[in-house]
């Protein structure tokens, strides 16, 4: 079977070639040397199952049928069992297209190879490894012949004498176990069985028949006469109808399951996918409510980096968040916890931050980032999250050794992830404009689409991917937006990127450069602010309410926190005029010049600290004020004070009984409080993901490869074969344009090549691609793909051998 297939691989056309790598992009990962190679891989248990998890249930369907004959099948056999299981389904009428696309589908993936059968019709054959893979095809039971293999042979004939199957005629000279299949394999004799049991039993096998198709039973292992048989279990096993195949286990036989299904494979079957149900929304309306989630989650994460630049959080020993600073992070950004994990995971995938240091910091890549416009920020992160294998919705469960599942954390990490919610999307995708889909559609679809994945694992995925989605902004009141469709349209991430950006940047609202200053010392944004105006606030007010307008609150800590960071009242009152659209209230001028008038009276240094003032009457205050006892004050001077506490504690106690002290340097200057805002290394841009498969030049240059490869591999080509002679020597400019002809035709060219050593040899190449200086190649004369420095090729001369 495995040189039948081979060589039916080697008459596909490069055409149908390609198709296959474009499927089954493992099979070229590395290329394979020849179409034998090709083939093995192609079979090998791995790359099977890759190719069977990608199946729709139909088609899975179509080569699960296929899997049961005995034999090379026609598409008319095939159709026969696929029929009676569609009946009456939704898309039955279409059964015979769906068959042949299906078939097409298997063909183009090389599950299935054209063999022709005993009278030469087209008949078709599970590629090698499929049959082993589907093992058990459509939840039926092992064979006749796997289920009996360990009863001693004189079980068996005690079976056989009680169904009334002698050993004359064709099964005459058999093992038992032989004659018991054969038995079994004919229905009339397999039907004659179940007429003789009770409805008792007979329930039981049609509770099999659909599977699971083997249950427990206490001694199974029991040898029972059908005359002795008293429950119907026993009876079963008398007539062979069911059998042991551990001490404490049966099962059902393939052959009696398949009577039972009553020439059925499978029970329900639609050719088409179940249709998505949901209300009908807005386009245009659910486009502006992602744009606003979108615009509102860029700034999030612009947000989390600051705080943590300022302040960052700890990286708990096995990694990841801590718990408490995952809620304070929530409490800060003002958002549910799962919410802000996925900001975090986000910012992680994107690469904006990293754990440097034993704390998670912002990374060089977000001041990149950062400056970039919003459409621009949001594309990046939408980007990140539809291709990271990192799972935000498992923050705070547990996995299977109970230990907690903290945000950040590597355990996080799930292969199928990003497949999941790329194909959730696809799903949101194929539903139309403005629909909406139930999340119990999507999940059905899903189910249909993948069948085999893990249904439970998919699920909560596809789950975690539509709440992640409408948080983010790529879907808008259920419906998926024309920027979160292009994120997960064809291209690479930049590609999809770029179109995404183009298509939300209509959509944002403008920012704004002003706010509406109020007498009750509150500053109102009418919309979202510009990024240093937003920053500059951030610092000297704080933000009492969020929404439509985002409503800042000035007070004294708040205007401290502006004096600490090194601006004076002036440029405070002058930031305020220039960014104001009324004229600043007299309360808050009031309130800038009397915080500034006090900032700064009162300047503590270290000695282990010390107070200096230049009013020795405040300083009697000071000392008078009881709060202060704590401090151990006495004076060195009139105007200062000396204290064993440290500068910091003792800053923060004079704030604390309302004195504004700041903090003074080793040479007398005033230390700029305000933390500078810290990074680590990290990755500046996420890692591009391919959403619509590998890239055409590759897979060509694949299947060239390989073509030459099979040639070389055929004729037996060997190093000495190569052209004698000179090696080709020509032109730096006449070698790198005959090397783009031959990679444009797809030929093979005669080079000559100098090694480390600076020797020269000749090498028979089939040019794939050349970029970055070097050529990628399938050398013919080491039978392998390798890559050239195009710098050390002597020339380039054509190669007709």
């Amino acid at each position: 079977m495995g040189t039948e297939f081979s060589e039916w691989l080697r008459g596909r056309s490069d055409e149908r070639l390609r198709a296959l790598v474009a499927a089954r992009p493992e099979l070229v990962t590395p290329v394979p040397a020849h179409i034998e190679g090709l083939a093995a891989r192609a079979g090998s248990p791995s790359a099977v199952g890759r190719a069977l998890d990608r199946l729709d249930r139909f088609t899975l369907a179509v080569l699960e049928t296929l899997a049961l004959q005995p034999g090379p099948a026609t598409r008319e056999a095939l159709r026969s069992p696929l029929a009676r299981a569609c009946a009456g389904a939704p898309g039955a009428e279409a059964l015979d297209a769906a068959l042949d696309e299906a078939l097409d589908r298997l063909r183009t993936r090389a599950l299935v190879y054209d063999h022709p059968d005993e009278r030469g019709d087209d008949a078709l054959l599970p590629a090698p490894g499929v049959a082993e893979a589907l093992e058990p095809p459509a939840a039926l039971g092992p064979p006749a012949t796997e289920v009996f293999r360990h009863h001693p042979p004189e079980h068996l004939e005690t079976i056989l004498a009680d169904v009334h199957a002698d050993g004359s005629g064709p099964a005459g000279g058999r093992a038992p176990r032989e004659r018991l299949a054969a038995l079994l394999a004919d229905h009339d004799a397999v039907g004659r069985l179940v007429g003789e049991v009770s409805p008792q039993a007979r329930a039981a096998l049609e509770e099999l028949a659909w599977g699971p198709p083997s249950g427990r039973l206490p001694n199974a292992r029991r040898e029972v006469a059908a005359a002795a048989a008293q429950s119907p279990v026993e009876q079963l096993l008398a007539r062979a109808l069911l059998g042991a195949t551990g001490e404490e286990t049966v099962a059902l036989p393939r052959e009696v399951g398949l009577f039972l299904r009553g020439g059925r494979v499978h029970r329900d079957l639609s050719p088409r996918p179940p249709d998505l149900e949901g209300p009908v929304r807005d386009q245009d309306r659910a486009d502006r409510t992602a744009a606003g989630q979108a615009f509102a989650f860029a700034r999030t994460v612009e947000e989390l980096c600051e705080l943590w630049s300022v302040d960052p959080p700890g990286v708990l020993r096995a990694g990841g968040l801590a718990v408490r600073d995952l809620k304070r992070t929530a409490q800060l950004l003002d958002l549910p916890e799962w919410a802000a994990g996925l900001v975090a995971e986000v910012c992680l995938a994107a690469g904006l931050v990293a754990a440097g240091d034993g704390e998670w910091l912002p990374t060089g890549g977000y001041d990149g980032w950062r400056v970039k416009a919003t459409e621009d920020r949001w594309a990046l992160l939408a980007s990140a999250w539809a291709g990271m294998d990192r799972v935000p919705g498992l923050i705070g469960g547990r996995d299977e050794r109970d230990r907690p599942l903290n945000a950040l954390h590597p355990d996080l990490r799930r292969p199928g992830a990003a497949q999941v919610r790329t194909r959730t999307m696809a799903v949101l995708a194929a539903a139309g404009p403005g629909v909406a889909p139930t999340p119990e559609s999507v999940l059905a679809r899903l189910a249909w689409e993948q069948p085999r994945r893990r249904a439970a694992m998919r699920d909560r995925l596809a789950e975690f991917a539509l709440r992640e989605a409408e948080h983010i902004g790529v879907t808008g009141l259920g419906v998926l937006a024309g920027h979160g469709r292009a994120v997960i349209g064809a291209g690479t991430a930049a590609d999809a990127s770029g179109v995404a950006a183009a298509l939300l940047a209509p959509l944002l609202p403008e920012p704004v450069d002003h706010v509406l200053l109020q007498a009750d010392l509150t500053a109102v944004a009418p919309g979202p602010l510009t990024g240093d105006l937003g920053r500059w606030l951030a610092l000297a007010a704080d933000v009492e309410s969020k929404g439509g307008a985002t409503v800042y609150r000035f007070g004294e800590q708040s205007i401290r926190r502006a004096l600490d960071a090194g601006q004076s009242a002036d440029e405070v009152l002058a930031m305020l005029e220039k960014h104001s659209a009324t004229p600043v209230p007299q309360p808050l001028s009031y309130l800038v010049t009397d915080v500034a008038r006090r900032h700064g009276r009162i300047r503590v240094g270290t000695a282990s600290a010390y107070v200096r003032c230049d009013d020795p009457a405040l300083l009697d205050e000071v000392l008078a004020d009881k709060r202060a006892g704590l401090l151990r004050l006495r004076r060195l001077a009139p105007t200062v004070l000396a204290s064993k506490t440290s500068r910091a504690a003792l800053v923060d106690s004079l704030r604390a009984m309302g004195y504004a002290p700041v903090a003074e340097s080793l040479e007398g200057d005033v230390v700029v409080a305000r933390a500078d805002a810290r990074r680590t290394e990290g990755q500046i841009l996420p890692r591009a993901h391919n959403v619509s498969g590998p890239d055409p030049e590759v897979v060509a240059a694949a299947v060239r490869a390989i073509r030459a490869g099979d040639e070389a591999h055929r004729t037996r080509r060997r190093p000495s074969d190569a052209p004698g002679g000179q090696v080709p020597r020509s032109p730096a400019t006449a070698t790198i344009q005959a090397l783009q002809e031959a990679i444009r035709e797809g030929a093979r060219v005669w080079i000559g090549y100098l090694d480390s050593q600076g020797h020269a040899t000749s090498r028979i190449l089939e040019p794939a691609r050349m970029e970055g200086g070097y050529l990628t190649a399938y050398d013919e004369t080491r039978a392998t793909v390798h890559r050239f420095a195009l710098h050390r090729i002597t020339g380039v001369a054509q190669y007709t051998g």
